[in-house]
């Protein structure tokens, strides 16, 4: 069955790191559908997260062939149940097209989204939520005149509660053990 799974990919920031990744997941015709990089909450490690839809089992096999990269310390995946998640949209609406004031401003409060610069040609919102309720409102903004949208990957942390730390703390005892 296919389903939409995180990934959370671990690893040290190296350059062309993000290419040897992004290979295994052409290799196995797996189309990422968004992208996100960031530091980690421990020093010196970078989080890759992708959003997939796939099968678990092409999942579990990607997941394990990426760990094999030296430079990645470990991957996981989860499904969207597992992880809590919000991705942040930029609007930029033409200010020619906001004759109707109020129902301008009543349709940011309702999205809960709000303006982050006025300008005398357009104004920028920005809304976060899931990837639905981000379209959601750029189809309703579209009659005001939207000059620009965009999007982030998805930023995600997970529902279970062992942290990267102690698995890093395991593959270094590991390592002592194999020495």
């Amino acid at each position: 069955m296919i389903r939409k799974y995180t990934i959370s990919i671990f690893t040290e920031n190296f350059i062309g790191l993000l290419n040897r990744i992004t290979i295994i997941f052409t290799r196995r015709h797996i189309n990422i559908e968004s992208l996100t990089v960031s530091e980690s909450e421990v020093k010196g490690v970078h989080r890759y997260t992708f959003v997939v839809k796939s099968e678990e089992e092409k999942v579990k096999k990607l997941v394990k062939q990426i760990e094999k990269l030296v430079d990645v310390l470990k991957a996981f995946y989860y499904t969207n149940e597992e992880t809590v998640f919000q991705e942040i949209a930029l609007y930029k609406v033409s200010t020619a097209g906001l004759k109707e004031g109020r129902n301008f401003e009543r349709l940011i409060r309702e999205h809960h989204a709000r303006m982050l610069t006025v300008e005398a040609e357009f104004v920028v919102i920005e809304k976060t939520g899931h990837k639905e309720e981000t379209q959601e409102l750029l189809r309703q903004l579209q009659p005001f005149g939207v000059l620009e949208f965009a999007r982030s990957g998805r930023v995600a942390v997970t529902k279970p509660m062992k942290r990267l730390s102690s698995y890093l703390k395991e593959m270094e005892e590991d390592q002592l053990q194999l020495t």
